[in-house]
């Protein structure tokens, strides 16, 4: 399988981005880098990019599990190269979850399944990254 994405040029430094889905996203740079803050800068997508894919999957896994929560949300830090190419060499990922009597042995297991086999975005990430990641529950 393959997707195809166009990125359009919107002026100064902005961008728009479609999805195989037909969504948008709008992508550009900090003020202080010449843009106008108008969008999400291509590396700080990068790091929603992985929190999202992960997040999909965990929020899947513990469905079908039928695990209950009240609410999810995924720090995602990165921590960027001094010289040019400049990237994300070191990556934390932490996952908090909140609920009543939360199952910590099943929403690890969800987030390890993630983490391990079905997140290709953090598999590519891998390639370039050293990735730290932690689970945090608030009962």
């Amino acid at each position: 399988m393959s997707h195809k994405v166009v990125t359009h040029w919107k002026g100064n430094l902005q961008f728009e981005s479609d999805n195989p889905s037909g969504n948008l996203v709008t992508m550009d740079a900090s003020p202080e880098n010449g843009g106008y803050n108008s969008g999400v800068s291509p590396k700080a997508m990068m790091l929603s990019s992985l929190a999202g894919c992960s997040g999909l999957d965990v929020v899947s896994i513990l469905k079908k599990m039928k695990v209950p929560f009240s609410d999810f949300r995924i720090d995602t830090y990165g921590e960027l190269t001094d010289e040019h190419p400049i990237y994300y060499n070191k990556v934390s990922v932490e996952y908090h979850f909140y609920g009543n009597e939360l199952d910590e042995k099943k929403i690890e297991k969800a987030v390890n399944m993630s983490i391990d086999t079905y997140c290709g975005v953090m598999e590519m990430f891998r390639k370039f990254a050293d990735i730290k990641t932690a689970i945090h529950y608030h009962n």
